[in-house]
């Protein structure tokens, strides 16, 4: 399947393959196991859509209410249906505290394109700004909620925190920012550019679209000191889910959004405590041991700590199913990546997306990531007359 198109199709997650991809082998069903199906699916909201065939009609109020009538079910347009409610329950699903769908489509109706082809225009020079976009947008979430308060520059700002001076792409935002001024002042919010740069980022990295709801403002407070209760690289996973907790994300939330780490680079400063006298006996016992000479030999002992090493070895710009697997050999780089492999709780939905079921339990990771990351976007929101719309994005009003 070509990458480019995945964000305008929904499709089965296939896990072999490692891509959406049409599953030809679905047998005939009658209409009450259809049902079935449909309210499991239900629970998946997905992404934009496809098309009904004539032999078949539908009607309903709710997905809890739909009749078929055809006189010979084919495969594909059993799929064509199945597509249809899942766009349809999208279209419910996708809101949140005061943000929706389309919230600029009056006001600003060219605000998402402009945010779009400004990410394409960056990454395209640099493709690794697309982790950095992502990661930033997790950041400022975690931190007086999604507000853009990150992206303002000053002594003690969020911005001048340590676990935040490794933060790239302000560049990106400040651009965009700068062309939505030109075509509607003061309108869009600079928390508004960041979540959209991060859902571009993510399908420029081959992963799927997501629709971001919109209508936050922006904050005005950003202190380094509040930076403390983001989730860090030596967590465990019970610190992790405390962390998760306090922000309204559950376990799988947790498991969903580390694998953002698909794409994107960590320095050595960071895990190289792992490497050499992590417990008494030496490396850290969970690493692969024919790994562990690698790392090494990326991260020195004794050395500077900035080396930068790929989160997922061996897949580090694209964003797919990889950042898991290599979980599982033991080839995590953070130790709070790894520790999702270790702990039961956090195990058990890795094996859930690397699993081999095939068909409708195999719709997973790349639905969940946009799930999860619609959810991490309405923390602690302010939006109707909290906060203000920035005209630079670094600087309050």
């Amino acid at each position: 399947m070509d990458v480019s198109s995945q964000h305008k199709i929904c499709g089965v997650y296939d896990d072999d393959l490692g891509e959406p991809t049409l599953l030809t082998h679905f047998p005939k069903v009658d209409q009450t196991t259809l049902i079935r199906y449909l309210f499991l699916l239900s629970f998946y909201s997905t992404h934009t859509l496809i098309h009904l065939p004539k032999p078949l009609t539908v009607s309903f109020t709710s997905l809890a209410f739909a009749t078929l009538s055809s006189q010979k079910m084919e495969t594909r347009s059993f799929y064509s249906l199945l597509f249809l409610l899942l766009a349809l329950a999208s279209l419910n699903s996708v809101h949140g505290q005061g943000t929706r769908q389309g919230f600029y489509s009056t006001s600003c109706p060219r605000a998402e394109s402009i945010v779009k082809s400004t990410v394409q225009s960056h990454v395209k020079s640099d493709p690794t700004l697309a982790a950095g976009l992502l990661r930033m947008h997790f950041h400022d979430c975690f931190v007086q909620g999604c507000d853009g308060s990150v992206l303002i520059a000053g002594d003690n700002t969020e911005k001048k925190a340590f676990a935040n001076l490794g933060l790239r792409g302000f560049e990106v935002i400040d651009d965009a920012k700068t062309q939505l001024e030109a075509a509607c002042p003061g309108v869009v919010s600079c928390a508004d550019i960041l979540a959209l740069a991060a859902r571009d980022s993510v399908v420029l990295s081959g992963g799927l679209s997501y629709q971001v709801p919109t209508g936050r403002r922006d904050g005005r407070i950003s202190q380094a000191s509040d930076v403390s209760n983001l989730p860090a690289p030596f967590d465990s996973v019970d610190v992790q889910k405390q962390k998760f907790t306090a922000k309204g994300l559950n376990t799988q939330d947790l498991v969903t959004l580390l694998g953002a780490h698909t794409i994107g680079t960590a320095a050595c400063q960071f895990f190289s405590n792992r490497l050499y006298n992590f417990t008494a006996n030496g490396p850290d016992p969970s690493i692969d041991p024919s790994f562990l000479p690698q790392l090494q030999s990326l991260c020195p002992q004794n050395g500077d700590g900035s080396n930068r090493v790929a989160l997922d070895t061996g897949s580090q710009k694209l964003f797919d199913l990889s950042y898991y697997n290599n979980l599982r050999k033991g080839r995590g780089i953070l130790q709070s990546d790894q520790a999702l492999w270790n702990d039961a709780s956090t195990q058990k939905i890795v094996q859930r997306y690397l699993g081999l079921i095939r068909g409708l339990l195999g719709l997973k990771f790349n639905v969940e990531f946009g799930n999860s990351m619609v959810k991490m976007g309405n923390i602690e929101l302010k939006t109707g007359t909290d906060g203000e719309i920035r005209k630079i994005c670094s600087a309050i009003n």
